[in-house]
Parts: C-alpha cells; sequence; structure tokens
C-alpha cells in the first residue's frame, strides 16, 4: 500500500536566502531552515544553494520523505508556472530561462511546483490562514513593494500565460512617479515603503519642522527610512500620522478598483508594512465610499494575513496541495 501523502516540502528563493520548511497538510510549518542564495553566481551555483536547503530539511526530519506529497517553490518573477522554468528575475540574475521544476524533479525524484510568491502566499492564505470560508481571495503583500495574488475556488488565477494578479502595477495616477516597472503611478511606486519613506523626506524638506522622524534619522534627511516614519508614528508624531493617512488614501483609490474588477471576498494583507498599516483599514474603508461604483463594498473584510514572514514556505507547500 502506498504511504499517506500528509507533508510537502515549501523552498522560498530570494536575493540573497533560500528557506525550505516541511508543512503538514494543515498549513503548519513543522520544521524549517535557510542556507545563503549566490544570486549572482553561475545557474549551478543557484541550484546547489536550492539543493542544499532541501537536503537539510531532509537531514533533519528523513522521516518525512516517504510520506511528501512533492516539492513546492516560491520564486521571483518572471516565471512560467506551467512549465517550471524561471525566465529573467531582476532579484536573481544567475538564472535566465533556468528549468528550475525539472531539475529538482530530477535530482530529488519528486513532483515539483514552482510559482512567484503572490501567487503562492495568497494560496497558503485562501486554504489554510486568514482567508479560509471564503471562496475568492484577494491578497496583497506590503513591503519593499507592492505583490498580490488571486485565488478562486481554492485555485490561482493565473491568467492566459501565467502573469495575471500583478495588483501591485496597477496605476493610480498617470502623472504619478515612474514605478520600477516603468510605468507611472502604480500603486506600488506610491504605497510601498520606499515612497512611504519618499514622501516623509519632501514633507520634511518643504516645511521643516520637529519632527520625531528626524530626531530618529539622527537630523539626517537621507536616513529616513519606512521603519523611521513607522517608529515615530508609534511614538505620536503628527507628521508621520499623515504620511502614512495618505497611504492608506492611496490604498482605498486603488482597492476600490480592485473591488469594481474582481469583487472578491476577502482581501487579505500580508508583507512587512501590513501589521502597521491595519491600523488604517477602517479608514481605507470609509474611503472607499468615494472610489467604489459598487455599493456593497462594506460588506468586504480586510484582515491581516497568517503566515507573515513564513508566506514563503506555507504558499510554496501549498502548492502541492491536492
Amino acid at each position: 500500500m502506498d504511504a499517506v501523502q500528509t507533508f510537502a516540502l515549501g523552498v522560498d528563493i530570494g536575493g540573497t536566502k533560500v528557506a525550505a520548511g516541511l508543512v503538514d497538510f494543515n498549513g503548519t510549518i513543522l520544521f524549517q531552515t535557510r542556507v545563503p542564495m549566490p544570486a549572482r553566481g553561475s545557474a549551478a551555483e543557484g541550484f546547489a544553494a536550492v539543493q542544499a536547503a532541501i537536503d537539510a530539511v531532509f537531514a533533519a526530519r528523513p522521516e518525512s520523505r516517504a510520506n511528501l506529497a512533492g516539492i513546492g517553490i516560491c520564486a521571483p518573477g518572471p516565471l512560467d508556472p506551467k512549465t517550471g522554468v524561471i525566465l529573467n528575475p531582476p532579484n536573481v540574475p544567475c538564472w535566465r530561462n533556468f528549468p528550475l521544476a525539472a531539475e529538482v524533479q530530477r535530482v530529488f525524484g519528486l513532483s515539483a511546483h514552482v510559482d512567484n510568491d503572490g501567487n503562492a502566499a495568497a494560496l497558503a492564505e485562501a486554504i489554510w490562514g486568514a482567508g479560509v470560508g471564503h471562496k475568492n481571495v484577494f491578497y496583497a503583500t506590503l513591503g519593499t513593494g507592492i505583490g498580490t495574488g488571486i485565488v478562486v475556488d481554492g485555485r490561482i488565477y493565473h491568467g492566459r500565460t501565467g502573469s495575471a494578479a500583478e495588483g501591485g502595477h496597477v496605476t493610480i495616477d498617470y502623472h504619478g512617479p515612474v514605478c520600477g516597472c516603468g510605468k507611472r503611478g502604480c500603486i506600488e511606486a506610491l504605497a510601498a515603503g520606499p515612497a512611504i519613506a519618499r514622501r516623509a523626506q519632501e514633507r520634511i524638506a518643504a516645511a521643516p519642522s520637529p519632527s520625531k522622524i528626524m530626531a530618529l534619522a539622527g537630523g539626517n534627511l537621507d536616513a529616513v527610512t519606512t521603519e523611521t516614519v513607522a517608529e515615530a508614528f508609534r511614538q505620536g508624531d503628527s507628521l508621520a500620522a499623515e504620511v502614512l493617512q495618505e497611504t492608506a488614501d492611496l490604498l482605498a483609490v486603488w482597492a476600490g478598483n480592485i473591488i469594481d474588477l474582481l469583487e472578491p471576498d476577502v482581501f487579505v494583507f500580508g508583507g512587512g508594512l501590513a501589521p502597521l498599516m491595519s491600523g488604517f483599514f477602517p479608514r481605507i474603508g470609509e474611503q472607499l465610499v468615494s472610489w467604489c461604483v459598487n455599493q456593497r463594498f462594506a460588506e468586504i473584510p480586510m484582515v491581516l494575513a497568517k503566515y507573515g514572514p513564513d508566506a514563503g514556505i506555507a504558499g510554496a507547500a501549498a502548492l502541492c496541495c491536492p
């Protein structure tokens, strides 16, 4: 009789690290480890890091291999989730048209599934996390960038070629700043971490004030970061509050577009900035009346993601779920 497949191995590949973990089919991460990622080395060196992380999980939990459904991999895009080929990711330049899924299957003799971080995290939240009980889940990670994923009936929506759900690159101001993607006024360029820091710097430069932001930055305007703004806000700084309120208002414009286009059952927010911005969810909800055609927007909750920094491992493992 075949062994019951009760685990998946999730691999989260970033520009500086490869994290890997053993996850059961209740979504519990049972063990995890990480190794450095030589993103600017050779393709073989990059794959060796992935192999080392997977080997470390098997070494720590050898009994899991017999009950493993497969290996899921959360990787930087662009990539092709159908073929498992990494195309040309700017954060991992060692891989160009690299058949990652096929290589993992060849080395480990297990099925392998590859997808980008937004899609994978969305799936984990939909089947195990904050989106449980909802049919249509829209996931957004707020951090250095803004990534998104769409899950419908427990399945990732990929679009025609696998490139759908780039919600961070929805433009809300065509006169806005140029985004890293080349477009103007993307929500990522206006509301992600670097945009928050930039907006604070601009306000301080235009009207110098005794803001706690500058005190925390040691008096150096160039040293103002998103973390500086967040800490000043926690200390009651009014300028920091204004910057974050404006960020919430920009997110409201964007969320209104998402609601009118997709009408998800729930918004799930993850990423490093999500806990900070969750305090502004009521403000975003209040602003939506001006930015939604859909007058039932208030029925769509905004909630914090379950997995936080472990979203990559959980999301990758979720790709192996039956």
